[in-house]
């Protein structure tokens, strides 16, 4: 008998443990553990090891290596560090290493050591440098809180999203304090810290102290602190030797143990016994392990565990018992009080000696809005049990809309959840029940159904513009809407006509909607386009090239280029395009066929409405500057000198610019001026300069 119980060693009076290794690390380690940085990722995942040369006991003379192993020590990556001295490792949610150096730099590496990205805490973390630091993990994501050299935490909740929170500041903190850590509480991180005997928690807009309930006395200092993995558990070591345990919020305590030790523990943690719900808290000095456990529970709820009894009770209707167990062991609502009353409403419903008003007005007063009741889900199992009437009053009580609509089409009650999807604002919705609308009535009754409901109206719109055109035309039809009719014929001109004819004949429908809407300029503009049309396809026939559906203007360029000069004159009197237009456009042409006889026969036809300038820089552009100077002789006074240096004549527009008295002038043409070409030009006009400055 002695050879099964050798190994086994007494745990308190009436427990034993045993240790025995599970599997050896695979990992061939030059430093002790104790000299560097550790980062463990959750559930299993890889290691991170960082020898830490910044202490201030070792000087730094190489560069320290960051190796990451997997769980079982095995090696996955080893890099050289090469940036500055870290403070903190830890891992993401995703498993990417976070490292927090001490100017508030965060590098992020890859499982395999690669490089991801950086980003920075903040400046203020910078001017301050970061003296401790913590990762810390949120239904979120991954987080990083900061305790800066002004005694200051910074905390962004998620690295994936960076958002910067500088919390309150704690009042008479002059150094750092003894032990902090994240708590996560009503979705929001807060940091608790503890300065000698007083626990204050941070949160975004104040500074709280704090008291754990039940406290020894005699506590003058907190020496360490554990959060539990879910936030809902809080572990403190004070240095009278006492653990405390209690729920994170500390409101309430779950036991106290006296370990007799008095040092500060190396480190400390949460953690839950195998096929268990009961807590223990694993303490860690040099060279001793302590596992401190809560209060003992009874062995039928550890048989059981409390949702199977819970779901026992409701089985038996014991319902108002099932409830006051929930508000015993402060179950969340969610799991406990809401799922119990769900069950009650579900029942209720089946009870059909009671009327449907009397029900619903029941189960609403005894829900009312607690968290985790479906009104749906009640609603859907009176529907099931023939009471389609108590289904739609209990919708009534249903906030999301979402849950309501769905149902009520499967009652047939289309109409109604059509007003409810609207009320929602979620357009899928309106189009899910839309699509349901039109399948289920007949064409009259559905586009009446439409006109009672402009914001569906509007959205089934959109959609026939995508998928049904018809459809969209006979809407435009029945509410005599010609003015969007007209731009229906328009779009399907091009759309749906490929033959001229076709294009035409859609064209001159619109038209006859515009005028019907009394929108005379889209009328005549549409009958400009068929005029168009016209000509394009005559000037096609007559002179071969494309045409057919270039814009007036392009037309016009067309014509200039392929040297149909006086038609293309013609048609700009004909749609009365502008000179200046007109002269853009020709002007342009011209330069792109490199006609330069035309443009300056084109120039000397009459007085310029653009002026001479554009003639100079379409030549510029062109890289004829030899027809450009042509052109720069003719260019008014106020443009001259920037014709000139556009050409290059440097010296005369200095003299132009001079004779104009012109400072601006004057400092554009010195601009100009460029090394020992232009020095006397240059000093030219300072002389200029000068002496204007004297009289």
């Amino acid at each position: 008998m002695d050879c099964y119980t050798a190994n086994w060693n007494p745990l308190g009076d009436s427990a034993f443990y045993r240790k025995y290794e599970l599997y050896s690390m695979d990992w061939d380690l030059k430093e002790e553990l104790r000299d560097c940085l550790v980062a463990a990722a959750p559930y299993g995942g890889p290691i991170a090891l960082l020898r830490n040369p910044w202490r201030k006991e070792k000087a730094a003379s190489v560069r320290p290596v960051l190796d990451i192993y997997s769980a079982s020590g095995m090696p996955l990556a080893s890099l050289l560090w090469k940036s500055g001295p870290v403070v903190s490792l830890g891992w993401s949610a995703e498993e990417e290493l976070l490292c927090v150096q001490e100017d508030g730099a965060v590098l992020v590496y890859g499982l395999h050591g690669d490089f991801r990205r950086h980003f920075s805490m903040g400046n203020e973390v910078l001017q301050n440098r970061v003296l401790d630091a913590r990762i810390f993990h949120t239904e979120f994501g991954s987080g990083v809180a900061i305790l800066t050299g002004a005694h200051r935490f910074t905390l962004s909740a998620n690295v994936g999203d960076l958002k910067l929170r500088r919390m309150p500041e704690v009042p008479g903190l002059q150094s750092v304090p003894s032990c902090w850590t994240v708590l996560c509480q009503d979705r929001v991180a807060h940091i608790l810290l503890a300065v000698g005997p007083d626990l204050y928690l941070l949160d975004h807009a104040a500074c709280s102290a704090v008291t754990p309930p039940g406290l020894a006395p005699g506590v003058s200092s907190f020496l360490q602190m554990a959060v539990s993995f879910t936030y809902r558990h809080l572990a403190l070591f004070t240095d009278t030797g006492y653990i405390w345990m209690g729920t994170a919020s500390l409101k309430e305590k779950l036991c106290e143990f006296n370990c007799n030790i008095r040092a500060a523990p190396k480190q400390m943690v949460w953690c839950s016994r195998p096929r268990s719900k009961e807590r223990a808290v694993v303490v860690a000095w040099e060279r001793r392990l302590m596992v401190v456990g809560d209060a003992p529970e009874s062995i039928q709820y550890k048989q059981l565990t409390i949702q199977v009894l819970l779901d026992r009770l409701v089985l038996r209707r014991l319902y108002p018992l099932a409830i006051q167990i929930c508000e015993y062991l402060r179950l969340p609502e969610v799991q406990g009080v809401s799922r119990i009353l769900a069950h009650w409403a579900c029942y209720k419903v089946q009870q059909k000696d009671v009327s449907d008003e009397d029900v619903a007005r029941a189960i609403n007063q005894k829900l009312g809005d607690t968290p985790g009741v479906s009104y749906s889900d009640i609603a859907a199992r009176a529907y099931g049990c023939g009471r389609t009437e108590l289904a739609i009053k209990l919708l009534e009580y249903e906030p999301r809309s979402g849950e309501q609509v769905p149902l009520l089409l499967k009652m047939k009650r289309s109409k109604l959840a059509l007003s409810k999807a609207i009320e929602s604002g979620d357009t899928d919705l309106v189009f899910t029940v839309l699509l349901h609308l039109k399948n289920e009535l007949n064409r009259g009754d559905f586009f009446m159904t439409l006109r009672n409901q402009p914001m569906a109206l509007s959205l089934y719109r959109q959609f026939c513009k995508h998928q049904e055109l018809e459809t969209l035309k006979d809407l435009y039809n029945q509410d005599d809407n010609h003015q969007e009719l007209g731009s229906f014929h328009i779009r399907a001109s091009y759309a749906a006509e490929e033959r001229i004819e076709g294009r035409v004949a859609a064209l001159q429908t619109a038209a006859d909607a515009f005028y019907k809407a009394k929108n005379e300029f889209a009328a005549k503009a549409t009958e400009d386009q068929m005029r168009l049309l016209r000509l394009q396809r005559r000037l096609e026939d007559e002179l071969g090239g494309q045409f057919l559906d270039l814009s007036l203007h392009d037309t016009v360029t067309t014509l200039i280029l392929g040297g149909h000069n006086k038609r293309a004159e013609q048609l700009a009197r004909d749609f009365r395009i502008p000179d200046k237009r007109l002269w853009w456009l020709k002007l342009t042409a011209l330069a792109d066929l490199e006609d330069w006889e035309e443009l300056e026969k084109f120039s000397k036809s009459k007085k310029s409405p653009i002026g001479y300038l554009p003639f100079v820089e379409i030549c510029i552009k062109q890289h004829n500057k030899y027809e450009a100077k042509k052109y720069a002789s003719r260019v008014s006074p106020e443009q001259k000198v920037k014709a000139l240096l556009l050409v290059g004549d440097v010296a005369q527009a200095a003299d132009v610019a001079i004779e104009h008295r012109n400072e601006a002038e004057l400092s554009l043409v010195l601009s100009h001026c460029t090394g020992a070409t232009d020095g006397a030009t240059a000093d030219k006009i300072q002389r200029a300069r000068a002496q204007a400055q004297k009289k």
